[in-house]
């Protein structure tokens, strides 16, 4: 991708009405457009970046067997009325209504709309267990919008909702996707601890929320230390060995970790002074286990074994990818900009021309640009006629992993410079090997999640 061609309307000035780190830089890079109170556009590099952080996600919902299907975003108010909730959600749900005054609402959440599709098509327990998932966008008038997309009124969502014959399958189901969540997070760079959580309107009796720890984040969460040390399953897991999961879900659950609703001060104080964190948190992610809450009042009924019906037992697992990226800048930044891990940036490598119209420095950037993209590898090309200070500035604001400087007096004396976005390694190589080595630096970063 050329970058003269490109649409990336960086910023110079750091926007007022941005109060935190990861609002500031995605304003700054192009990332994002407000377009009104808590609402916002994607433009290209942002969109690029979201749809690699859903690729993430949907690869690690299928691996756990999940299906992916994709509902509307106006539900009937019907649905939540055979719920009990569409009176009690409050002023956060946009109700609105049809040319023939049929009362219909932007969906904040699908729990009702999955449990109505489940009865319809779902009736042996033959048909159990299921976990049927989307990425769809959401709606919440928030009373007070900010921080960009941390908090805003419309965001993306990717939500899982299972469905199983009883309470122990359940739970089977809610550990999936457990250990999915902790997998999925390592993979996006970030090192998310689970837990214990309110489940709020949700409802239900067990919950984790995934949370990341950073300064500016919403609300005081604890923890002990060595969870910071743990290291994520392995991409072999077998999620099918129920003994397994449970083991790997008890481990990652054997510590002291709550959010402030579920913080035990007793608890907390017994961890050795050393082992005590006590820190910000952004919630990145949120599962629950609610039994019957849906099903019995909505009669998500199948037939058991013994022919006699049963209602069945669900659950609900939500990640923010819109949120995530916010939640990714914020733990992976520095002064100048983004530090974006390989697996999400917009682009994992550029070429920066240094000399546009210089012939011999045009030739040496098209080849690498061309070895690059042969390789696979999504090369953003630097070919505008700005001064050099101008193009370091802008790669180092929008995050590129690997950046690769050529220069008309390098291309003289045969060498070309590597610099490394995360610490500022700059390396330099001769021009026959040094698209090479990016590509062995960004295929081994890939590995790594």
């Amino acid at each position: 991708m050329r970058l003269s061609r490109y649409f990336l309307p960086v910023l110079k000035e750091t926007p007022k009405e941005a109060e935190i780190v990861s609002h500031q830089l995605m304003l700054r890079a192009g990332l994002i457009r407000q377009e009104s109170s808590g609402i916002y556009a994607w433009l290209p590099l942002g969109l690029r970046v979201l749809k690699k952080v859903n690729q993430i996600i949907r690869e690690e919902q299928d691996r756990t067997g999940a299906l992916e299907l994709l509902m509307p975003t106006i539900q009937s108010a019907e649905l939540w009325r055979e719920s009990g909730r569409y009176e009690a959600y409050g002023k956060e749900m946009l109700r609105i209504a049809d040319r023939h005054d049929r009362e219909m609402l932007f969906g904040p959440t699908n729990e009702e709309m999955v449990t109505s599709i489940f009865r319809t098509h779902a009736k042996s327990y033959r048909d159990l267990p299921l976990n049927l998932y989307h990425i769809q966008w959401k709606f919440r008038d928030e009373v007070r919008p900010r921080f960009g997309v941390m908090r805003s009124r419309e965001f993306l969502m990717k939500d899982a909702y299972s469905f199983d014959l009883d309470k122990a399958a359940a739970r089977h189901s809610y550990n999936k996707m457990f250990v999915s969540y902790l997998r999925t997070f390592a993979r996006l760079g970030l090192k998310s601890i689970p837990m214990q959580a309110d489940t709020g309107p949700i409802g239900g009796d067990l919950s984790h929320e995934f949370i990341i720890l950073a300064d500016t984040g919403e609300s005081e969460v604890f923890c002990h230390k060595d969870y910071l040390d743990f290291t994520p399953p392995p991409i072999t897991t077998n999620f099918d060995d129920v003994a397994g999961l449970q083991a790997t879900v008890d481990r990652w659950t054997s510590l002291y970790a709550a959010t402030s609703e579920k913080h035990d001060a007793a608890a907390y104080d017994a961890i050795a002074t050393d082992k005590r964190v006590s820190a910000r948190g952004i919630e990145v992610g949120h599962i629950f286990y609610f039994g019957t809450k849906y099903s019995d009042p909505m009669k998500a009924q199948v037939q058991g074994p013994d022919g006699k019906p049963v209602t069945v037992h669900m659950g609900s697992y939500g990640i923010g990818p819109s949120r995530v990226v916010a939640g990714i800048i914020e733990a992976s930044h520095d002064k100048d900009g983004i530090v974006w891990p390989v697996t999400v940036a917009p682009f994992e490598a550029a070429v920066v021309n240094l000399k546009v119209g210089d012939p011999d420095t045009d030739k040496v950037c098209a080849e690498m640009v061309g070895k690059l993209e042969a390789a696979g590898i999504d090369v953003l090309y630097d070919d505008r006629d700005e001064r050099a200070g101008a193009k370091f500035a802008t790669m180092d604001l929008i995050g590129i992993p690997y950046q690769l400087i050529v220069g008309p007096k390098g291309v003289k004396s045969g060498e070309a410079e590597i610099k490394v976005r995360r610490g500022g390694d700059r390396r330099t190589r001769p021009l026959d090997t040094v698209a090479d080595e990016v590509i062995v630096l960004v295929t081994q970063a890939r590995k790594l999640a």
